[in-house]
This record gives C-alpha cells, structure tokens and sequence, in this order.
C-alpha cells in the first residue's frame, strides 16, 4: 500500500514543477542610507523626497485579483550597517475614519486598516519574518512558516524589538519603521531578498498586495513574493546578543487540599544569541512560564485530547522547523509537553519545573537549516514526579523550488527520585525517529507531505510507527485534497501530540467555487468530504460522509451549511455527557446525521457576531448546540465580548441528558499602545468551574513587559472558593 500511495504521490510531484508562476511586476530596491533617519512618521529626509524608488501599483486581492487597487500605496526600502528602514503612503479617496480594533499589540483580522511588509530573507518562499503598523502607529510582527498557504501558517506570538511611527493626514497615512538588522536572520552579504507588501482597507473593504497574490490562496502566501535587490550585499556588523532577565513572584491557595504557597520570589532569564547572521541560540535559565494567558476553555463532546498551541517565547522563533513534523493528528514534537508533567496522587496535570534549556535553530546556508534543542525539568519527590531530559534534532534541506526535506529526532529520558548518582534511567525512555517529505510547487497549487515516523521505547512494542500521505490541489475554483494515514497499535510519542493510536485513516475532499461578477455574493460553492477510520482488528470504526455549501460575501461576512453523516465504534466505555453519567459501552456502534450552520459577520462593524450551531442525532439521543461569540468594539479602547457555547443532550435511560454550558464574557481595555487590562470570566458546567482572570500589562520599553496577573477559580453552585493565585512578573530586553 506505502508503494503504490508514494508511487501516485510523486507522479504528481513530477508534474506540479510544469506549473509557472504569473508574471509579477518589476523588483524592488533598497538604497544605501547616506543621511540619519529621524523616526517621527514625518518623510522629510532626502531618501523619501526623492520620488524615484518608491513602488506601487498595488494589485487588488480582494474583493477581486483582475485590476489595480482603487486606492494608490506605495512603499520605499533603505538600509544601513545597523537597521532596515521602510516608508510607506497609504492614499484614500477622501477625508474619513480608520478602523483599529485596539491599541494591542499584534492585531489581526480583516476589520482593521494596515499595511504590512513580508520580508523572506533567505529566498526560500517557505519561511518569512512579517512587520505590520495601522494608521494609530499599532504594530504587529509574526513569523511565516510553511510558506504561508494556510491562515494558521502566520504566528503572532513571536516577539522582538523594531520601532515605528505613523501619521495621519486629511488624504493619506504614512509610517516609517526601522528594523533592526539584529532583529531578522538571513544570509550575510546577501544582495537580495524576496518581498511583498499588502494592505489592508476598511473603508472599502479592500485587500491589496504589491506583487499580485491569486485570491484562492491565502495574502500571506510566500510563493508570489517578488525581489528586493540591495544597492550592495547586506551583512551584519553589530553584536547578536539579547538578555532577557526576568523577576517574578507568585502566591497561591488551594482551598480544596488546605494548603497556601507564601509569596515567593523567583528569579531567572533567557538569551538570544545571534550564531552568524543566520543561526541563533536560545538560552533560558531557571524559566519562569507563568501563566499570563490562559487557554480558553471549550465544552468536549469528543473522546479525545484537546490540542492548545504554544504561547512560551522561547520555543517560537524557528518553532516550525520542530513543530512542522507530522501532521495534526500525529506530531512527533509538541513543545507544551515540556514543563508539565502528571501528579501521581491526583492524576492531574500539573507544572513542572524547568531547570535550564538550549535551543539552536536557524539556516545553515540556502539549502539547509537545523534545530537542535536540549531542556531539563526538576523531580518533585511530594508530586511523585521524575526529572526529564528533553532533546530534539531537527534537520531540513529544501529541494526542487519550494520543497523540502527532514529528519527529526527525539529523545525523552527520565531521571529517577532515589538514584541522582546514576543520570539517566535506561529503563524509562521515550524515542522517535522520522522523516517528511513536503511538497510546495512554485506556484502553489501544489502541495503535500509524506512522512513516516517510529518510536522506541524500553519495553517490547507491535507496530510502533506512524505513515501519511497527504496532496492537495488548488486553482481558482477547484479544490481537491487526498490523505491517507496509518498509525501503529504501539506508536507512543510521548514528546508529542497524538489523541489516538492503531488505526487507518482515507480522507479525500473535493469543493469548486463560483465567482458572481456582481451582487454582495464573492463567492460560493460546494464541498463534499469523506473521512474513514479502521483497523485490522475492529475494521471501521468512524466514517463521516459531510456535504456543505459556502457562500463568502464582499463585507467579509460568511456563511456555511453542513450535513453531516457519522458512523462510531466505541473502544472504551464512553460517558458522551463528560459528567460522570452511565457510560455507552465499549463495542457498541452508532450512526447519527446532524444539520448545523456557521456565521461569521462583518467584522469591520461595532458590533459583530460569529454563529455555529449543530442538531440531530447523537448516539443514541439526539442532541442541538449552539456556540457564538459577540462583541462591541468601542472605538479603540474597550472590546467587550461574550463566548456562549450551550449543548442540549437528551439521552434515553440508563444514560443521563445533561445541559453543557460554558459562558466567557471578557473585557480588553487598551489605555495606550503600551497599557492593557484584560478581564474575562469563564464558567464551565462541564468541570464544575468558574474561572476568573484578570491580566495587567505594561510594555513599559520595546519587548520589555510588567505583568500582574490575578486568578479565581470557584464551584459554580455555592461560590466556595477552590483556588486562587497572584503572579507578578517583570522582564526586561536587552540588547548587548
């Protein structure tokens, strides 16, 4: 089966590379700065009055790709020994408000006014940094990774040091940034990159981008990027180094168990040090992960684990060379499995301590680039919780245009309670071994992955291995995609993410599109989906045959409806309330069908709202849900909004019905572009919980942040207190 699935894989490969990307315009040039910039948003300096240079004739993405922006932008690149400095005019076509949906930091969505520069440093069209202001001077940066043909492929939780101004005028908005070249990895004595530069415009409701991007792709998608050639090589010549020490203290009370954590301080940090112009290297000592953010919470009517990504700081930058591995149903690597760990007594997850960790990543040159990661976490003898040694070694090297290639390693080893003399317990370790394979034709119409993954552990395991593959085709109206996947009865990684084992998985999808020509309809159209599970032993145990139909509006609202067939083979005894009722028995099967609606308004409105509802069998009952979130947006400074999930359960005796309610009204005031208050509360009657939380940020310099962080957790009924905790925190980024 591997032969014949990776034989039709790489007929397809063969024939993706004819595809030909369209004709973009002529390249961009970055100056050599003869004069200082004075950072004030006023483009006063010669190298910005001069008007040869400047690029624009934006192209429209949305609402269609065929013409020129309605409204002119153009943008002008310059460079010295220490920084990259970007101008930018935004034109519009006449005096009018702008739409900002705070003054946060990393704003995203397609409700906001912005211009955003998208810099591929290393020519790769698979990994990019990104840098974005609005016309409030609110800035955003992200990393792209996987070449950005999926939304999610954008990151915002990387954090670094740039500067930016912005000034609006009565006819145009412009920006000026400066961006440190310690800040951004690429190749020294470069003579150029790949860029894009895209807008976005509230007023009407227009996407544009620089070098055209097809509007069935994603605006973020790297493939249709164009040159940015430097006047001369660009190297780096400052020092790489950024200390980030951090001061933290933390009190908590456990009303449940009648214990108290005094106040108690906490010191430690982390370093980033550039390796070359292109390689950097992750310390962290003694790192203190608090919990600054919580996870939102969700109402599980599945029977497997959940999957939150990651918000640490110090596992982001390169975090797609380690996280890229696998596929969401089977990573080899999930990086929230350091630092947690399982209390023997309770059961539950619980932090642990982590003593040190290393981490260096980057690109080695064009073609290759490596992450190696090492991290120790504590034993905590009351917890009944064995120290760990983490290690990861990842190497990719790119192929054909766009593609590449990689090996993973992974390494878990235990570090026994009663035998600090010896360091590692052969006895007690966890291992993977994997190669991918992932396709991106040059024009991105293609694209796919093929891995195959082992695990080796101490005791004897059947079928410990993990395979996929995985294609996708996309043009303007079609969209087809084909995966297939086997997993193991006995692959276990531990140092991953994989919700269940020992099956075979068939998902092919086919959708088309239509584009009206006219009317509040951008498009619509049909998708059909076929998902089935099985094993040798059981034969199949889910299929979902789904039908749906999208319709896409030029107001960026959405609408879509759903039809769904589901067939279950329960392995377990399952409880399908999570509350503790009588469970179904393991063995039994179902077939169910369910109808459901998504919503999604215009989010450039006050008041927007998104709408997912879902009724129809479930098991052997039936059940109706309703999930939405509504939100005001007052000005720029306040958002209040409301998470409403609600599930109506009816099951026949002996299983019980039950009303599964989660409800999380949050408040995020933005005094400044420097001062945040964020407020939320989340009752779920799913856990018997009521969480409060409540978040005081002050990014008092660049990248450098006081943090006051206050959390209640309760018993809904009676308002007795189960746990309550107060964190303070404070780091500081310094650039040596």
């Amino acid at each position: 089966m591997y032969k014949i699935i990776s034989a039709v894989f790489f007929l397809f490969v063969s024939s993706s590379f004819a595809q030909e990307v369209p004709e973009a315009r002529p390249n961009a040039f970055a100056f050599k700065l003869k004069q200082p910039i004075i950072l004030d948003g006023v483009l006063d300096e010669q190298i910005w009055t001069n008007s040869e240079g400047w690029n624009g004739d934006f192209t429209q993405y949305f609402p269609s790709d065929t013409s020129l922006s309605k409204i002119k932008t153009r943008v002008k690149i310059a460079f010295d020994d220490d920084n990259l400095y970007i101008a930018a005019v935004m034109e519009n076509l006449g005096p009018r408000k702008y739409v900002s949906t705070s003054l946060r930091r990393d704003f995203r969505g397609e409700q906001n006014d912005a211009i955003v520069f998208v810099l591929d440093t290393f020519n790769d069209k698979t990994n990019a940094f990104s840098f974005g202001i609005n016309p409030y001077g609110v800035q955003r940066e992200g990393l792209i990774s996987n070449g950005g043909s999926r939304s999610e492929d954008l990151s915002l939780a990387w954090d670094n040091k740039w500067y930016s101004e912005a000034k609006i005028f009565e006819s145009h908005w412009q920006v000026e940034l400066i961006i440190p070249l310690s800040t951004i990895r690429f190749n020294d004595e470069a003579q150029n990159w790949n860029a894009n530069f895209y807008r976005i415009d509230s007023e009407l409701g227009e996407r544009s981008t620089w070098s055209p991007v097809p509007r069935n792709f994603p605006i973020l998608s790297l493939a249709f990027g164009q040159k940015l050639i430097f006047e001369e090589p660009i190297k780096k010549t400052s020092a790489n180094i950024s200390l980030i020490p951090y001061t933290a203290a933390r009190t908590s009370k456990n009303f449940i168990e009648g214990t108290t954590e005094p106040l108690t301080p906490a010191f430690g940090g982390d370093a980033k040090i550039g390796i070359g112009p292109a390689m950097n290297l992750d310390l962290t000592f003694n790192p203190d992960f608090s919990q600054v953010e919580v996870d939102q919470q969700v109402t599980n009517l599945d029977r497997f684990e959940i999957f939150f990504p990651e918000r640490r700081q110090f596992f982001l930058e390169n975090a797609d060379l380690f996280d890229s591995f696998g596929q969401m149903r089977s990573r080899p690597f999930f990086s929230r499995r350091i630092g947690v760990d399982i209390d023997s007594a309770t059961g539950q997850n619980v932090q642990s301590k982590i003593i040190y960790g290393a981490r260096l990543s980057g690109k080695v040159n064009e073609n290759w680039r490596v992450g190696l990661l090492n991290m120790q976490t504590a034993s905590d003898e009351r917890a009944g919780i064995v120290g760990k040694n983490f290690s990861v070694l990842a190497v990719q090297k790119k192929i054909f245009t766009r593609s590449n290639i990689g090996l993973i390693f992974v390494d878990r080893e235990s570090l026994p309670l009663d035998e600090f003399q010896q360091l590692f317990d052969p006895a007690a370790y966890n291992r993977l071994l994997g190669a991918d394979f992932n396709l991106a034709s040059a024009d991105n119409r293609w694209t796919g992955k093929v891995f195959y993954h082992r695990t080796f552990e101490s005791v004897e395991t059947e079928k410990p291995y993990s395979f996929n593959a995985y294609l996708l085709f996309s043009d303007l109206h079609w969209n087809w995609t084909f995966s297939y996947q086997d997993i193991g009865k006995d692959f276990n990684p531990e140092v991953g993410y994989l919700p269940r084992a020992d099956f075979k998985r068939l998902n092919p999808e086919v959708s088309y599109l239509l584009y009206p020509k006219s009317g509040s309809i951008n498009r619509h159209g049909p998708k059909l989906e076929f998902e089935g599970y099985w094993n040798e032993t059981l034969g199949t145990t889910d299929r979902d045959i789904n039908l749906g139909y999208l319709f896409k509006f030029n107001s960026f609202s959405e609408l879509e409806i759903k039809q769904k067939n589901r067939y279950v083979y329960l392995f377990n005894d399952f409880d399908p309330t999570r509350t503790g009722g009588e469970p179904l028995p393991a063995g039994s099967d179902y077939n169910t069908k369910t109808i459901g609606v998504e919503y999604k308004s215009n989010p450039r409105n006050r008041f927007n709202v998104m709408l997912e509802a879902e009724g129809g069998q479930y098991f052997t009952g039936n059940f109706q849900r309703i999930q939405s979130q509504m939100a005001v947006r007052i000005g720029y400074t306040a958002n209040v909004s409301m998470n409403f999930n609600y599930a109506r359960i009816r099951l026949p005796q002996p299983q019980s019905d039950a009303d599964l309610i989660l409800v999380g009204p949050r408040i995020d005031l933005t005094f400044s572009k420097s001062v945040f208050w964020t407020t939320f509360v989340q009752y779920n009657n799913q856990i018997d919980n009521l969480n409060i939380n409540t978040r005081l940020q002050w990014r008092y310099a660049p990248a450098s942040d006081f943090f006051l962080v206050y959390t209640d957790n309760y018993f809904p009924g009676d308002f007795m207190p189960k746990q309550r905790s107060l964190v303070l925190k404070l780091n500081y980024w310094l650039n040596l």
